[in-house]
C-alpha cells in the first residue's frame, strides 16, 4: 500500500539539464530503470526508511532515481530528490512541536544531518549569495536543476490550491484492480496560466499577505523554474485507496475551485464562501482518517 498522499510532479525534457545530468539520465532511461508512478510512493517510503536505519540516526546518500513520462516525441523525466525531501521533512516535524516532542520524532542526530543536507543545498543553489544570482539555466531557471525539487507532497489530502492549475477534462482515472489512481496531467504553459490568473484574483479579493495568496504565490514561482515544455501532474497518490470508485468517478475538485475562483473574481463573496466550504469538507473527511487509529 502506498502512503496515504498526494503529489505535485514537474515533468522536464532532458535539455533542461546540465550536460553531464542529461548523460545521466540518458543511461538511466536507456537501461529501463524509470520507476512506474504506481509503485514509486511504496519505493520511496521502503527505500527512505531502510536509509535512516534503526533509531533514525543517519541519512546517507539515497538512490537517484525518477519518474519518466512520453510527451510526443520527448522523454521527459521528474527526479525523487529524495535526500533533500527527506532533510525538510525532518525539519518541517519538528516546528512548532515541544522540544521533547521533536526529540521523539525526530532525533537530534537526525536533525543535525537534516540540517546539513539543506544548508549545503541551498548553498549550491545559490552559491553567490543574495548580492549575485548565477546566469540563468537553459530552461529559464535562475537555479540549476541539482537545486529543483520536481515533486512536491501533501500527507492525508490535496491542497485546494493545486487543483488551480489543471482542469477537470486533463483527469486520467483507472479502478482495476492492478491499477487504481486518479491523475491530471497538464502542460505547464496552461499552469502557470492558471496559477497567475488565481493569483491575481487572491491578491485583489483576499489580500497579498493572506495565507492562501501567499501559497499560491509560492508554487507560482516554483512553476516559474522549470523548463517551458516541462508537463504538470497533480496525483492522488495513495489517497484513491481511501475513496470509493463513485467518489473518485465524480471528484470534481479542479471544477469546483475554478468556480470559486470565478466567483470571486466577479465579486460574489457568497457563492464562493458556499463552493469552497464544501471542497474543504469534502477533504475534511479523507484527513479525519488520519486520526481514526
Amino acid at each position: 500500500m502506498p502512503p496515504f498522499a498526494s503529489y505535485l510532479r514537474v515533468y522536464e525534457p532532458l535539455v533542461a539539464f546540465e550536460r553531464a545530468r542529461q548523460q545521466h539520465w540518458r543511461r538511466y532511461l536507456t537501461a529501463g530503470r524509470a520507476v512506474p508512478q504506481a509503485v514509486g510512493p511504496f519505493r520511496q517510503r521502503r527505500t527512505v526508511l531502510e536509509a535512516l536505519g534503526a533509531g533514525w540516526t543517519r541519512l546517507p546518500e539515497l538512490p537517484d532515481e525518477a519518474y519518466a513520462l512520453a510527451d510526443g516525441d520527448m522523454t521527459l523525466v521528474c527526479p525523487w530528490d529524495l535526500r533533500v525531501q527527506v532533510a525538510q521533512a525532518a525539519l518541517s516535524a519538528r516546528e512548532g512541536v515541544p522540544e521533547a516532542i521533536a526529540d521523539a520524532f525526530v532525533p537530534p542526530a537526525l536533525t543535525a544531518t537534516a540540517e546539513r543536507v539543506v544548508s549545503d543545498w541551498r548553498t549550491a543553489a545559490d552559491p553567490l549569495g543574495d548580492q549575485v544570482r548565477p546566469g540563468r539555466h537553459a530552461s529559464g531557471s535562475a537555479l540549476g536543476h541539482d537545486q529543483l525539487l520536481h515533486e512536491l507532497v501533501s500527507g492525508w489530502s490535496v491542497p485546494a490550491r493545486w487543483f488551480a492549475f489543471v482542469e477537470y477534462d486533463e483527469r486520467r482515472v483507472a479502478l482495476s484492480a492492478g491499477e487504481r489512481h486518479l491523475r491530471y496531467r497538464t502542460s505547464m504553459a496552461r499552469a502557470r496560466r492558471r496559477a497567475h490568473r488565481a493569483l491575481a484574483v487572491l491578491k485583489r479579493v483576499m489580500g497579498a499577505t493572506a495565507p492562501i495568496t501567499v501559497s499560491m504565490e509560492t508554487d507560482a514561482r516554483w512553476l516559474e523554474e522549470f523548463h517551458p515544455r516541462s508537463v504538470v501532474e497533480l496525483d492522488y497518490g495513495g489517497l484513491v485507496y481511501l475513496l470509493g470508485d463513485r467518489e473518485l468517478l465524480d471528484d470534481d475538485s479542479p471544477q469546483v475551485v475554478a468556480d470559486t475562483l470565478a466567483a470571486l473574481a466577479r465579486d460574489d463573496a457568497q457563492a464562493a464562501g458556499e463552493l469552497y466550504s464544501g471542497l474543504l469538507e469534502r477533504w475534511r473527511k479523507v484527513q479525519l482518517r488520519e486520526r481514526r487509529n
